[in-house]
């Protein structure tokens, strides 16, 4: 008789089972959302930690920040890699600290990064190291730290960089030679006022960019007085450069190495400096007018290998163009290094440097044009305004004479003598023959009568012996009292006809 079969129990697949079903039932767990940190204002994109006198960086901040202000704190150092966690931080400002040095590795991973504001620390210099990954780095503030020395290559890698302030620093030297290495053709400000620079290489500085040379500044610096200073700065200022011209007061030089104190405002004072000439690079600048509207091509005269040579022109907006030229073809670079202006504009006028380049951060100037673009004169009138309006006034004024004095005479008896009488029936009866002599048979003690008519003449009815004999009106009310007036043919009765009174009875 065969051994009954083993069967498997129903239980434990049962469990297994239910077990399954749970687990697939259960909520999926979300992801934890991204606290703010307790000491900081959280808005969508900026991260706010400022006066929290914090020791040390908050831990797990938002990933979405794009801004991050950490200034009025405490933070002393800045470990390797901190900004890993923001991916997308494009400012940064962590001013008003106690950071010393930086580490190798502090900004890596902040390749986005283009504002970064370390003021008012105290950093002791500026290594190679310390922001050479921040390759979009646009602005850089380390202005009123401790910084006394600044690496050759601090800002070699930067190509972008515009804008440096390095002023209230203790800076006794730069390395100026390396400013061309700080983004030549992005460069606009370099701010290294208010520190201890004791001397500079003017030859260097005289042959910068005029996009360096305007954002350059140099004031409250115990700079070696000279001659080269002065006539560089002097020419800055002639130029309009912002680093000179508003901050001109405050340019000043040490007159002794010997006495600290012997410093002199050498610009606002330039009389010292009369003596001084300019050298011959200073007198190399071609003037050039134009009429708008006209081509214009510059053209320096170089005996540099065009293979190995590229050129570069500085307009008077400090805008390097280089060969083909600029995007809208109105400023064109050839390859013999002319400059050609397709239309001249007003707006065009300025000074134009040209520069050869034979590499990328080692140039040389070769000439520059200071063009001015006219508008045409109008053609010159026959006759000027002024004349005219004189000649206007004499004529006027000689009318006015010959109206005053030699206008005709009114008095025909005054004039001319008589003129011979007609006879009697030429005379015309329609003039007015009017008179206001009282009659001859009247004394002298005649009392005025209220009783006065005016007489109005009628057209001569008929003649008698030569004399005329003029009708009267017939609307007088009581024709006893008129007299009858009679003219007589001789020379009184004519001076009667040019009255203009009437005769009142």
């Amino acid at each position: 008789m065969s051994s009954p079969v083993p069967v498997d129990p129903l239980w434990p697949r049962v469990a297994k089972l239910f077990l399954l079903l749970l687990q697939l039932r259960a909520p999926r767990a979300s992801p934890q959302p991204h606290r703010c940190p307790a000491a900081c204002i959280c808005t969508s994109d900026l991260l706010s930690c400022s006066r929290q006198m914090l020791l040390r960086v908050p831990q797990a901040l938002p990933p979405t920040t794009t801004t991050l202000d950490l200034s009025h704190n405490a933070l002393t150092q800045l470990h390797d890699r901190w900004l890993a966690a923001l991916p997308h931080l494009e400012a940064l400002h962590i001013s008003h600290n106690q950071i010393r040095n930086l580490s190798p590795r502090a900004f890596h991973n902040a390749s986005f990064l283009r504002h970064l504001d370390m003021s008012s620390n105290y950093l002791h210099a500026v290594e190679t190291h310390y922001f050479e990954a921040l390759v979009s780095l646009e602005e850089l503030l380390l202005y009123n730290n401790r910084i006394m020395r600044v690496d050759e290559n601090a800002f070699a890698k930067l190509s972008g960089l515009r804008k440096v302030y390095l002023s209230w620093n203790n800076l006794t030297t730069f390395p100026f030679h390396a400013v061309q290495g700080l983004g030549i053709y992005n460069l606009r400000t370099l701010d290294l006022s208010s520190n201890s620079l004791s001397s500079i290489p003017v030859e260097v500085l005289a042959a910068l960019p005029e996009n360096i040379g305007n954002g350059l500044y140099l004031h409250n610096n115990p700079i070696r007085c000279s001659c080269p200073l002065y006539l560089m700065l002097q020419r800055w200022n002639q130029q309009g450069f912002s680093s000179v011209k508003d901050f001109f007061e405050e340019h000043t030089c040490k007159v002794s190495d010997n006495v600290p104190r012997s410093l002199i405002k050498f610009l606002k004072h330039s009389h010292m400096f009369e003596n001084c000439s300019a050298s011959t690079k200073d007198t190399d600048l071609s003037h050039l007018e134009v009429m708008v509207g006209q081509p214009i091509l510059l053209t320096c005269n170089t005996s540099l290998q065009q293979s190995t040579t590229t050129y570069m022109w500085i307009t008077p907006n400090h805008e390097p163009i280089k060969h083909p030229g600029n995007s809208n073809h109105s400023l064109e670079v050839y390859r013999n290094s002319s400059l050609r202006i397709a239309v001249a504009k007003p707006w065009l006028s300025g000074v134009y440097v040209g520069l050869a380049m034979n590499s990328p951060y080692n140039f040389s100037r070769m000439c520059e044009f200071n063009v001015t673009v006219l508008y045409p004169k109008p053609a010159e009138e026959t006759f000027s305004t002024g004349l005219t309006t004189l000649l206007g006034c004499i004529v006027s004024l000689l009318l006015v004479i010959i109206y005053l004095y030699l206008t005709p005479c009114r008095c025909l008896g005054c004039c001319k003598k008589p003129a011979p009488l007609s006879p009697p029936q030429e005379c015309s009866a329609q003039s007015s023959i009017l008179s206001t002599t009282p009659p001859a048979t009247d004394g002298p003690n005649r009392k005025a009568s209220a009783n006065k008519h005016v007489v109005f003449l009628e057209p001569i009815r008929e003649t008698q012996n030569g004399k005329i004999h003029l009708a009267l009106g017939e609307d007088f009310p009581d024709p006893k009292h008129l007299k009858v007036l009679q003219l007589k043919s001789d020379s009184e009765s004519i001076s009667s006809v040019f009255s203009d009174t009437p005769i009142v009875s």
